[in-house]
């Protein structure tokens, strides 16, 4: 009987384990040994702003907010290729200035393409690949996409990969599906150890620039899922130390309760980072 009884217990905790959340993930204990997973809030300037000027006053004001009493974050901004090196000049080391993209090609006839070697000759560290806009408005497929993630990492750089469904792929619960295909697609070829270099921004599509936000619940289930979809592609450890942001109209009402959750690890903000006052908020976000 203590035999049958020791075999159903095991067999109990095993099920459970089997059919635990995919939330198992998420631990995330800032300044302890049990996370190596730093927050990360950044800004994607897209095609703004217009002037030199006026990208050098925005960088200097939002580096003017990272003060001794901001949370121990990284901060990035991705802007245009002809304003990185003002960024980087304004902000005065205290943000990461990163690109908006590159070509997956090194050198050759490529007309008005910035390559990964170019951007880290004037001392880029990290570069977006995959966003939504150049996804759809310039046709980047999740092939290009991988060369671009190649070709940074090869260059010793570090990528982050943006994944996320439409509006119709959402209703029809989609994604997962859709985020797991761009994940293994666009992370082909970089291995276990180049992940370390590597951060998602999972952007719902419909959420970016609409003033949609995925509820909190919504987009830590999502990032669940890909946590999930990482340790199938290669472990639990390279899932659970790999960063995940968030990315769909991040504003200073919603970033607390972004943030609070277990699975997101930032925000990649878009209009929200073109105004010092509502991205400073946002990096200096709070949490219970």
């Amino acid at each position: 009987m203590k035999l049958l009884s020791a075999i159903s217990l095991l067999f109990a905790l095993e099920s459970a384990t089997a059919f635990a959340p995919a939330a198992k993930f998420g631990i995330r204990a800032h300044g302890t040994e049990l996370s190596a997973r730093k927050p990360f809030i950044s800004g994607n300037w897209k095609l703004n702003p217009q002037t030199r000027e006026e990208a050098i006053s925005l960088g200097k004001e939002i580096s003017d907010s990272i003060t001794e009493n901001t949370p121990d974050i990284d901060v990035a901004l991705f802007v245009p290729y002809v304003f990185i090196e003002a960024a980087m000049g304004a902000t005065d080391g205290k943000v990461m200035v990163g690109a908006e993209g590159c070509c997956p090609e090194i050198n050759g006839a490529f007309t008005g393409a910035v390559s990964a070697s170019m951007l880290h000759s004037i001392g880029v560290q990290w570069a977006l690949a995959g966003h939504s806009e150049r996804r759809t408005l310039f046709g980047e497929s999740d092939e290009y996409i991988n060369g671009q993630c190649l070709k940074l990492i090869e260059e010793g750089m570090s990528v982050m990969l943006c994944v996320g469904e439409t509006e119709a792929e959402y209703e029809q619960n989609l994604a997962g599906a859709v985020c797991a295909v761009q994940l293994k697609k666009g992370l082909a070829g970089i291995s276990k150890e180049d992940m370390s270099r590597v951060a998602i921004a999972y952007e719902p599509v419909w959420a970016i620039g609409t003033g949609k936000v995925a509820t909190p619940e919504v987009a830590q289930s999502v990032h669940a899922t890909c946590r999930k979809i990482l340790a199938d592609m290669y472990d639990d450890e390279t899932a659970e130390s790999t960063r995940i942001l968030y990315g769909g109209s991040v504003s200073p009402e919603t970033v607390d309760a972004l943030m609070a959750q277990p699975d997101i690890d930032g925000g990649l903000v878009g209009g929200a980072s073109l105004d010092s006052k509502k991205f400073s908020r946002i990096i200096n976000f709070e949490t219970a």
